[in-house]
């Protein structure tokens, strides 16, 4: 993706179902829990670099000893800053040969990082930032370890203010309004009361204090829990927790719009965001690995007890299409036979574009994210000119080896045009500087478009502010003096916000909504913007339920063609030689090409949750009223 855009988290939760002397002797490894966390964090790097933290909990340990631990950075690279520092502590005790290297008990009590069971997690800020309050995990702590409560999560709601309210109307008061501690007070309080509901079964039968704990730890019911704290959620969520005596849980919305796995064997229960990270970090098969299904919990015991239980009702599946697009790393199968055909999906209106010219075309990618598009994109043009070879090979008056090699010697031309610098970072937050820096990040190949004479098509993953287009790539592609440059974008065009977890929220960013603005003034249509305008706020005050997604109207009087040509005037920089055509693919074959991630409202402008209408109208008057803040 060209342009900057922060999204998603990552989760990683591990729970050790042996006891720790088990792993020592197995795998020779004190601290066997802690390498398998740093490796699911670590594969999952690519989901949030603004900032990383881990809890762990220890089990067993007595009244007056500590039995969890807290890590958090956000450093820039806050992943190996938190390693670095937990690893330390064993390197210094194994330099030293101390035999409490292989202490496994010894470390418990005194290494803060020994434990059974981890929750960990990688972030990208877009409520809070990267400033370490707002980190996850975050904690609720009580003397009672069954009160105590850790929570980490890769979600956006859309309505916090509606669940401040709840809080509030059960006597609480908040102290922020961030959705994380918002969900967390909520599970929280219903955690609570669970806790009371068994105290006051056991207290009446006459049981001491002490043994009531004991009780409370074993009849301990999260799915009630979770059922009764979830009720009103409106986003896109994967919750996981862990109550201070070991008992944990993952939670994902009912629309599976974030993604989630577990595995489960005799030694551990993990789960990560995505499946090659638990596939990598344990040795298993893509088979072993099972999708956390939409809907459902995985509720742990602290014993090592798991099961997975129904939370919400059904509702159809509606997965975040842009796992497959660009977010997920390509080496999971299903997720790379996607991009594929992304890519393949899009070789007619790409030859189109080229009036049939392979002879005279270079085709290529950027970032390095839409590579496994691009191979699906040339798969795709390389059946057409085999099919074409075919036809010529038939009709050959003379057919000879020299013949048939000149007709067979016709493919597609490829190249890498844009080499990366890895020493120039682009997750430069300020889009100023980033774009300044672009075009020196990558280094363009020169000698292989021909000045004047090639056409150079270049695939993106999607396109979505068009900025980093305009002010650094095509400025940087024009260098090489192509006739035509055509940037194909595997994504269809992003006209609404995302309120789920993308930062995509303003309407105002989005390159496609400004190319229909554009083409609502050039075809004297503004009175569209007026009507949108007041429909929006007429139902400011209406049920979620009862709102509809009145952007759409903004669209309506253009085709996806004139949409397309308007947003390649757009990001064209002044001063471009090259004649510039944006290709988008089509939401029809965005639906055929991927298997199961489906979820499009940014593209479609249908959301699937009541909350995402007032959301993209909210955006809409925010858009006309010149408030530069989220809609939600």
């Amino acid at each position: 993706m060209s342009d900057h855009l922060l999204h998603e988290c990552g989760i990683a939760f591990i729970h050790l179902r042996k006891p720790l002397e088990y792993y020592l002797n197995k795998y020779g490894l004190s601290y066997y829990g802690i390498e398998k966390l740093c490796l699911l964090m670590e594969k999952q790097h690519n989901r949030g670099q603004d900032g990383a933290g881990f809890a762990c909990l220890k089990l067993g340990l007595q009244p007056g000893e500590i039995y969890f631990h807290r890590e958090r950075d956000n450093s820039a690279l806050p992943i190996i800053h938190i390693f670095d520092r937990v690893f330390s502590t064993f390197k210094e005790l194994e330099k030293t040969g101390s035999p409490r290297f292989y202490d496994v008990q010894y470390l418990k009590k005194h290494n803060p990082y020994v434990g059974e069971i981890y929750l960990g997690h990688v972030r990208y800020g877009t409520y809070g930032k990267n400033d370490i309050d707002y980190l996850h995990p975050q904690m609720r702590f009580n003397n009672w370890k069954t009160r105590s409560l850790f929570v980490a999560g890769n979600f956006n709601l859309t309505n916090t203010q509606q669940l401040l309210d709840k809080l509030i109307s059960l006597g609480q008061h908040p102290i922020r309004k961030g959705d994380t501690f918002i969900l967390m007070e909520l599970i929280g309080y219903y955690l609570d009361e669970e806790n009371d509901q068994i105290y006051r079964k056991y207290k009446n039968e006459g049981l001491s204090r002490v043994e009531i704990s004991r009780r409370i730890a074993d009849e301990l019911d999260l799915t009630k829990v979770l059922k009764r704290a979830s009720d009103g959620w409106d986003g896109g969520f994967v919750i996981a927790g862990l109550v201070g005596h070991g008992d944990g849980f993952v939670l994902r919305d009912p629309y599976g719009i974030r993604p989630c796995f577990y595995y489960a064997d005799e030694e551990v229960i993990a789960v990560a965001s995505e499946r090659p990270v638990l596939q990598t970090t344990f040795d298993i098969k893509t088979e072993q690995v099972k999708e956390l299904e939409p809907g459902f919990a995985l509720v742990t015991k602290y014993n090592g007890d798991y099961r997975v239980e129904r939370i919400f009702d059904s509702v159809p599946r509606y997965s975040c299409s842009f796992e497959s697009i660009y977010f997920s790393r390509g080496t999971d199968a299903e997720i790379y036979e996607d991009r594929k055909r992304l890519g393949k999906f899009l070789v007619k209106d790409v030859l189109k574009a080229i009036d049939y010219d392979l002879e005279n075309t270079v085709f290529s990618y950027i970032p390095n994210t839409a590579l496994v598009a691009f191979l699906g994109l040339y798969e795709g043009l390389l059946e057409f000119c085999l099919q074409n070879s075919v036809e010529e090979i038939l009709s050959l008056h003379e057919i000879n080896r020299e013949n048939i090699f000149k007709i067979l010697e016709k493919r597609p031309r490829i190249a890498q045009i844009a080499v990366k610098d890895m020493k120039l970072r682009t997750f430069i937050t300020n889009d100023k500087d980033r774009d300044g820096l672009v075009t020196h990040i990558y280094d363009v190949t020169y000698g292989v478009v021909r000045e004047g004479i090639d056409n150079l098509v270049v695939v993106d993953d999607s396109i979505v502010r068009g900025t980093t287009l305009k002010n650094s790539i095509i400025k940087m592609l024009d260098r090489l003096q192509p006739k035509h440059i055509v940037f194909v974008s595997s994504a269809p065009q992003i006209r609404y916000p995302d309120c789920y977890g993308i930062d995509m929220a303003k309407l105002k960013d989005l390159v496609a909504f400004q190319a229909a603005i554009e083409l609502l003034k050039e075809t004297k249509q503004t009175h569209i913007i007026d009507e949108v305008y007041r429909l929006c706020v007429a139902q400011r005050n209406k049920e979620d339920k009862d709102i509809e997604n009145f952007v759409k109207r903004i669209y309506a009087p253009f085709t996806e063609e004139e949409i397309a040509r308007k947003v390649a005037e757009l990001v064209t920089p002044p001063g471009t030689k090259a004649k510039v055509t944006i290709i988008y693919q089509s939401i029809d074959n965005l639906h055929k090409a991927l298997t199961r991630n489906h979820g499009d409202w940014y593209f479609s402008g249908d959301y699937p949750t009541p909350g995402g209408n007032r959301v993209v109208n909210n955006a809409f008057l925010n858009y006309v009223k010149n408030i530069d803040e989220r809609p939600y």
